[in-house]
């Protein structure tokens, strides 16, 4: 096939791909506000924890919903086994902030936020012989409750727990339609490690390893290709120029700098203008870089066993020179990602989009290089900041993290968008994904790829080489990010934040140790020497007269 179209094709998508990463996982329930300025005191310590809140109407299980605890009364159980169900009354007044109309023995009381102090709820309710309090918040996302700084009547024994604005309103609705409504509150644990994210770990490491390994092939296959070459020619010409490799787009620092300011207005844009139609022009997108991706990857791969079917061609219209394996493949590629396209909201759709994610990650690592350390660091570093200033310094000029809504999808009514891998996570029980930005696979995978590029050319084996200790880093800090992220009760986490120090830092502290920093920084391959390259004509015949 005609690689110039493949790299034009594949290069625009990775143009977007290369602008957008995201947190390291998405789970159910956004849970708002900063309690920093709230610490814990007797009677309101309690750790913050997801609630889920099931319903039975008439005797006959419906709905679940998701709130978050108080950090004051008591604790709610942990296993669904050893929560009672109880009934579902409205509070009267609503608000709860006096004394409800109603006797509430051993009930469930559901109020609405405002007028009073959360707290002065929960003393109300518990005063009137609730088991519990549900709080419905007036946004659509959850909130933590806690005590003001100067509060004393603390002394809360029933559990209290936020539900959003919808969940509150679906409540109501049951309530006012059903003769009886019950409830049961428990709070399952996350398990430390799902197996989803190990699974995810092993793909991304996976990806890389595949990749680097192709670009590597293909680097060395053009370098002995240009050796002939130059051989072959010495015998006739007097001199040759480097012909460079066909087919490969080099970074340069230049883009490399402009990387942070495109990024940034792309999500940017992504933020604002998220909704169905932007993510149908996503998901095209995506189907035909991904459909191209397959296609090279199989076509490269398939090649081994059929080698004369992939060496003879056919002229296309519109597209040339086109090998018979190709045609063949191409098919299957562009009927796998339309189908991944239009059955994309099943539940397992997810294997699909990480099928063709892979292929396109893989593809764009083999044509898109850095041509030396200098570029590879400029590149990191910038999508090391780009990374912590949308994740978490966002906050503050648009009061919500502007990648983790953007990774979620949250204002499409779409779950997520196709710029990333992801595997739901199995053992959860709050369900949601483990999920990885594809620029947190092919901004390291850069810089990887060329490590073993030249390893290659520089003739080192793995130990003494730097790939191993490369791919090594790499691994290591994307552990380090899943473990951070359990760490920080799996609100996402940029991932570059720990895989750029870990990977780019390994590079340069090996480099430097071993004397070839000053080769990596500027020409990114060591000195090959070219004794069968004639003299010029007009050397030869001044030594002549010498």
């Amino acid at each position: 096939m005609d690689l110039r179209r493949i790299r034009c094709v594949v290069c625009i998508y990775a143009v977007v791909l290369l602008f957008f990463n995201s947190p390291c996982s998405v789970t159910a329930g956004d849970i708002v506000h900063d309690d920093d300025s709230s610490p814990k005191k007797p009677g309101c310590e309690n750790d913050f924890v997801l609630v889920k809140v099931q319903t039975w109407i008439d005797g006959i299980e419906d709905s679940e919903y998701v709130g978050v605890g108080a950090r004051f009364g008591t604790t709610i159980v942990s296993k669904e086994k050893n929560a009672n169900q109880k009934r579902l009354t409205l509070a009267d007044p609503r608000d709860c902030c006096s004394a409800p109309k109603n006797k509430l023995t051993g009930d469930v009381i559901m109020v609405y936020r405002g007028h009073c102090k959360f707290t002065t709820k929960a003393n109300v309710a518990q005063a009137a012989g609730a088991s519990a309090v549900l709080i419905v918040n007036n946004q659509k996302e959850l909130y933590k409750m806690v005590c003001e700084p100067d509060e004393t009547d603390l002394d809360i024994h029933i559990p209290a727990v936020m539900l959003p604005q919808d969940a509150g309103a679906s409540l109501e609705k049951m309530l006012m339609n059903s003769s009886s409504v019950f409830v049961q509150l428990y709070s399952p644990r996350r398990p430390l490690v799902d197996i989803a994210e190990v699974f995810l770990w092993l793909m991304a490491v996976g990806t890389i390893l595949c990749a680097s390994y192709w670009s590597a092939w293909s680097a060395r296959e053009a370098a002995i290709e240009q050796d002939k070459l130059l051989k072959d020619a010495s015998d006739e010409f007097p001199t040759v120029k480097d012909t460079g490799t066909g087919g490969v787009v080099d970074i340069n620092t230049a883009s490399a700098i402009l990387f942070v300011v495109v990024a940034s207005c792309f999500l940017v844009m992504l933020y604002e203008f998220m909704s169905d139609w932007f993510i149908e022009l996503l998901v095209v997108l995506f189907a035909i870089g991904g459909a191209e991706g397959l296609q090279t990857c199989l076509v490269a791969f398939l090649s081994r066993w059929f080698k004369r079917t992939a060496e003879s061609f056919i002229r296309v219209p519109f597209l040339g020179a086109v090998s018979h394996l190709t045609l063949a493949v191409s098919p299957f590629c562009i009927a796998f990602a339309v189908v991944w396209a239009v059955r994309r909201t099943v539940s397992f759709a997810w294997i699909g989009q990480d099928v063709l994610g892979i292929a396109l990650i893989i593809t764009v690592l083999q044509i898109v290089r850095i041509p030396n350390l200098k570029v590879g660091t400029v590149l990191l570093s910038c999508a090391f900041l780009y990374d912590i200033f949308w994740v978490f310094v966002s906050k503050k000029l648009f009061h919500e993290s502007v990648m983790i809504v953007v990774a979620r999808g949250d204002r499409s009514g779409e779950d997520g968008i196709p710029m990333l891998l992801k595997i739901p996570r199995m053992f959860d029980p709050w369900g949601g994904y483990s999920i990885i930005g594809f620029g947190d696979i092919l901004l390291p995978g850069l810089l990887i790829a060329f490590s073993l590029r030249y390893d290659w050319l520089a003739k080192k084996n793995l130990r003494a080489g730097y790939f191993l200790w490369a791919m090594l880093a790499y691994g290591l800090g994307l552990l380090v990010t899943y473990v951070a992220l359990n760490l920080m009760d799996g609100h996402g986490q940029p991932a570059l934040l720990y895989i750029v120090p870990f990977t780019l830092g390994t590079f340069l502290a090996l480099g430097r140790k071993r004397g070839d920093l000053k080769v990596l920084w500027t020409k990114g391959e060591p000195e090959r020497v070219c004794p069968h390259v004639r003299l010029e004509p007009a050397e030869e015949s001044s030594q002549e007269e010498n």
